[in-house]
């Protein structure tokens, strides 16, 4: 990524390099721990090859495990009929029409907005988001498409990639950075929270959105944008944590199970405190997705955004996520 290629070469291929990575880890943990899916036997230079190119995934994704592209390949075929492929392929052009060209203009032309010059930031910051948001779900949805017709995946495997509604309308920051990607957020959880857990929950937290920074590569920009989450998830979970066990309440950062424990489930202001946290949640995607300015120059997106882009965008708005995310966290040490 530093030496070997320049910048802009690396920008193109950086999402297939991290899908193999991805493969690759996934592969090594799996036969570590004899679940590889190729029985007893370790799995022969064809079969490792097949899995890191295949052309299903190797491009746009989505990541699966081993012993899924195994089921896949040597199994009975995905049936799956022409109009579902279809389908997804229409929403992801769907997608990158919101992105490109609904997106951008949504506040300043679309839905004309005015006031003072610090709503306009953030109502500019909100469209950025927005674009940035689907133009992953373009992804997200073309990748999903281009599995199942390279029949990736068998009839235990779901090809779902992302779940616009539960990040466009959030619960909370969890629901969010879960529903982004789900091969990717499995991925995480599998091989990096869950090894990482012994070291504390904070630590396993803060080192899977770390893994994550690393997989995308070597960027501050992208790396300040990833690891934030990771911050405000941690926040978010230890005061929701406290607000449930205080109300008796189903206001966690993941939806109760039907007979959970709480006694206020699905009352009227139980409703109303989840979307004010939702409503929370969607001013940190705001704020996050300001470092991706629709407006910005392509040379500048083509070599990536570097630190003082970043820097510059978050202190036009004051830094205000991070600052809300440390009073969270401070609300929440003080109810304990």
């Amino acid at each position: 990524e530093l030496h070997m290629v320049d910048t802009v070469t690396w920008h193109k291929m950086r999402g297939a390099q991290m899908v193999v990575a991805m493969k690759a880890v996934s592969l090594g943990f799996d036969l570590d721990r004899g679940a590889g899916g190729a029985g007893a036997a370790e799995p022969s230079p064809a079969q490792v090859l097949g899995y890191l190119c295949s052309p299903g995934s190797v491009v746009f994704g989505p990541w699966e495990p081993f012993g899924a592209y195994l089921r896949s390949v040597e199994g009975p075929p995905l049936v799956r009929g022409k109009t579902g492929d279809l389908g997804t392929l229409g929403l992801a052009l769907l997608c990158l029409l919101v992105s490109t060209c609904l997106a951008p203009f949504l506040f300043s032309s679309l839905l004309p907005l005015y006031g003072a010059r610090a709503l306009r930031r953030w109502l500019r910051a909100y469209e950025s988001a927005l674009s940035f948001h689907f133009s992953n779900y373009f992804v997200a949805f073309l990748s999903e498409a281009t599995a199942t017709l390279a029949l990736a995946g068998s009839g235990a495997t779901d090809l779902a990639v992302s779940r616009p509604l539960r990040v466009e309308l959030p619960r909370s920051m969890a629901e969010v950075v879960t529903n982004w990607n789900l091969p990717m957020s499995r991925w995480l959880h599998t091989y990096v929270f869950q090894t990482a857990r012994c070291l504390g929950t904070f630590a396993a937290v803060l080192g899977t959105y770390a893994a994550s920074a690393l997989l995308h590569g070597l960027s501050f920009h992208l790396a300040a944008v990833l690891l934030s989450p990771g911050l405000i998830t941690y926040a978010e979970h230890a005061l929701r944590q406290r607000l449930a066990a205080i109300f008796d309440a189903c206001v966690l950062s993941k939806r109760c199970p039907p007979r959970c424990s709480h006694r206020h489930k699905d009352t009227l202001w139980v409703r109303a405190l989840n979307m004010a946290l939702g409503a929370l949640t969607l001013f940190h995607l705001s704020y996050l997705g300001a470092l991706f300015d629709v407006e910005a120059e392509d040379a500048v997106e083509e070599q990536g955004y570097g630190m003082a882009y970043t820097v510059r965008k978050w202190s036009e708005l004051n830094w205000a996520s991070h600052w809300v995310t440390l009073g969270c966290w401070v609300l929440a040490r003080l109810l304990r």
